[in-house]
């Protein structure tokens, strides 16, 4: 069985701090999925209710959930021959999903895949997928090391915490992702806490780390005293608490937005 080597904290059987993140293998995936220094501070979660988007009346954005043991992926909508594909279930044995950007001409969805390079985008047979609401969106502030959860496209916050961030060496890239898979751990009190949110985006800096592509995760820690530091090799993490919070809120398909 293969692993996802996520860039970002301690491998897992060897508990090595700022390393990368060995992808469990094994677990179930969480309800709802078909790392200059400062002192680590805590912000409350907040909550509020629901808004609209403009192209679905009550959701923001979509997922497309892979209904085919194979997606091909197309350069442009009507080309006859694919230039790739993704199998379904992962390599890494999970359910292949995607971020819709675009609807195309009928039958076509524009989408983004998890692949290097950062923000790659596909065009797919919409036939091969099955289409699903997301109403929220992620925005990492890297600098300021904080996450924030805002309703739709809109800036009402739902959920905001201190984070840890990438290492001066392997800075948390920046970019627009989505989160691609979600995992919860059978070990909540471990090196990544309750649960991991693979995002759809690599680090500039690991090509490869442990086998794995270098793909950035956001979850938890057994390391609280590092929250709002830059520590990680890429991904960030969160308090263990402020995690469980943060989950529901997050299925896979949602946008995530890295910014300095």
């Amino acid at each position: 069985m293969r692993i996802r080597i996520v860039a970002a904290c301690a491998i897992l059987t060897l508990a090595i701090a700022g390393g990368a993140l060995l992808w469990p293998r094994g677990h179930t995936p969480a309800a709802g999925a078909v790392q200059t220094t400062t002192t680590a501070t805590t912000t409350p979660t907040t909550l509020a209710p629901t808004t609209t988007a403009t192209t679905q009346p009550a959701h923001a954005f979509e997922a497309a959930d892979a209904a085919v043991a194979e997606v091909r992926l197309y350069d442009t909508p009507g080309a006859t021959e694919p230039t790739g594909s993704l199998p379904n279930p992962t390599v890494e044995e999970v359910p292949l999903a995607f971020l819709v950007k675009a609807h195309g001409p009928p039958g076509w969805l524009e989408v983004e895949i998890p692949r290097r390079p950062n923000e790659s985008r596909a065009w797919i047979h919409t036939e091969d997928v099955a289409l699903r609401p997301v109403d929220n969106r992620i925005v990492v502030e890297r600098e300021a090391r904080q996450l924030t959860v805002y309703k739709g496209t809109t800036d009402e916050v739902l959920f905001q915490a201190p984070v840890a961030t990438g290492a001066p060496a392997t800075p948390t890239p920046l970019g627009n992702f989505y989160v691609d898979v979600v995992v919860k751990l059978a070990q909540p009190s471990g090196v990544y806490g309750p649960f991991q949110l693979s995002v759809a985006g690599f680090s500039d800096v690991l090509q490869s780390f442990g086998g794995g592509p270098g793909q950035i995760a956001i979850h938890g820690t057994n390391h609280p005293e590092l929250i709002g530091r830059f520590v990680s090799n890429g991904c960030v993490r969160l308090n263990n608490d402020d995690l469980t919070v943060l989950q529901p809120l997050v299925p896979v398909g949602t946008p995530v937005q890295i910014v300095a």
